[in-house]
C-alpha cells in the first residue's frame, strides 16, 4: 500500500515526493537519535521535554588536605625594583624558598623528574633538579598556621632590568613551600607546592600575579591548580582557587575560596544564573564556571555562560546530587 501511494504521488509531481520524502526523512532520524539518547536539534524535540537526555558525568571527588597556601600581597605594587610580598599560610612549619630567574625548560624538567626520578620534597632536591640555574635564593622559615606577611627582593647590587622579551626563558620568581619537619612530612599527601609568580619589568609591565601553582604529591605526581570562575548575586564575576576536595569538607573548602559561610549565604541565596532562585552548587568542566543550582544542572548539556559542551562536573557543598 504505502508503495503504491509514493508511487501515484510521484507520477502526480515528482518535486512534491521528493519534499514529502525527504521531510519523512528527517523526522524519522530525530526520533532514533532522540530515542538512543543523543543530542538532537531543538526543533525536532518535543515541546514538553525539560530535561537533557544526556546525563552530564559526575566527577568522581577524592579529599585531599593541602597543608600549604600562598597568596600576593598588594600585587600591583610589585616590581623587580620593589619587590613584592607574599603571605603563605601552612598547616605546619614549612620553609618558603623563593628562586629568581630560574630557566623555564629547568624548571618544567624538575616537575617530571618528580615524576619519573625522585619526589621533591625539599629545596635541597628542587636545586638539584634546577641544576643551580637561577640568579638568587633566600629563604624563610613559616611558622604554623602563620599568615605573617614576607617581603622578597632581589639584592640591592642587581642590576637586572628585565628578564628578556616574551615569550621568555625564564621566570621571573618561584616560590616553593615544603614542610619543615620530617614527621610531618607523612601527615599529607601532598609534599610541596611549586608557584610560578610573574612581576612587572621593563619589558612586560602585566601587574604581578601567579602563574601557575603546581601540587607535588607523594605518590610521585603533581597537579596544577586552576581557578573556578563564580557568578554572584551582583552579577559581576569573581574568580576563586580550585580545589579537590572531599564532600565532607565543606567548612575548609570555603576557607579556601576566601568566603565564611554567611557571605556564602548571601552571595549565593539566588545566585543561579538560570532559575535565579536557589544556590550554585556545581562547578561545570572543561569551562570551570560555577554557575547552576542542583535543579538546574540536569537540563543542560552546555555551560549556559560559555556555551561549551559540559564534559564533568562537580559540587561545591555536600548534598545529594541530583543525578542519583
Amino acid at each position: 500500500m504505502p508503495a503504491i501511494f509514493l508511487a501515484t504521488l510521484y507520477e502526480y509531481s515528482p518535486l512534491f515526493y521528493i519534499t514529502v520524502v525527504s521531510i519523512c526523512f528527517v523526522v524519522t532520524c530525530g526520533i532514533v537519535l532522540g530515542w538512543r539518547g543523543l543530542d538532537v536539534p531543538v526543533i525536532l524535540r518535543n515541546s514538553d521535554e525539560t530535561t537533557s537526555n544526556t546525563l552530564i558525568c559526575k566527577k568522581q571527588m577524592k579529599e585531599v588536605r593541602n597543608p600549604f597556601g600562598l597568596e600576593i600581597v598588594n600585587p600591583d605594587t610589585a616590581t623587580i625594583e620593589k619587590g613584592v610580598t607574599l603571605r603563605p599560610h601552612c598547616l605546619e612549619k614549612c620553609i618558603l624558598s623563593c628562586y629568581w630567574g630560574c630557566s623555564v625548560q629547568k624548571v618544567q624538567e624538575a616537575l617530571q623528574k618528580h615524576v619519573y626520578c625522585f619526589q621533591i620534597q625539599t629545596p635541597g632536591v628542587l636545586e638539584d633538579a634546577l641544576y643551580s640555574e637561577y640568579l638568587y635564593k633566600e629563604q624563610h622559615v613559616v611558622q604554623k598556621q602563620s599568615k605573617e606577611e614576607i617581603f622578597i627582593q632581589l639584592p640591592e647590587d642587581n642590576k637586572i632590568e628585565d628578564f628578556g622579551p616574551v615569550p621568555r626563558t625564564c621566570y621571573p620568581l618561584i616560590a616553593l613551600l615544603t614542610v619543615s619537619d620530617v614527621d610531618d612530612r607523612e601527615l599529607y599527601p601532598i609534599v610541596s607546592m611549586l608557584t610560578i609568580i610573574h612581576i612587572p619589568d621593563r619589558s612586560y609591565r602585566m601587574p604581578c600575579r601567579i602563574m601557575y601553582q603546581y601540587l607535588l604529591t607523594i605518590q610521585g605526581q603533581f597537579y596544577d591548580l586552576k581557578q573556578l570562575y563564580m557568578s554572584v548575586s551582583d552579577n559581576a564575576a569573581k574568580s576563586t582557587e580550585a580545589v579537590t576536595e572531599d564532600v565532607s569538607t565543606d567548612k575548609e573548602l570555603l576557607e579556601k575560596l576566601g568566603l565564611s559561610e554567611e557571605e556564602m549565604q548571601e552571595n549565593t541565596a539566588k545566585d543561579c544564573v538560570v532559575c535565579q532562585n536557589d544556590t550554585i552548587n556545581w562547578v561545570l568542566l572543561p569551562c570551570r564556571h560555577v554557575c547552576l543550582c542542583d535543579g538546574c544542572l540536569m537540563r543542560f548539556q552546555h555551560c549556559p555562560i560559555c556555551r561549551q559542551f559540559v564534559q564533568e562536573s562537580f559540587p561545591l557543598c555536600s548534598r545529594t546530587s541530583p543525578m542519583d
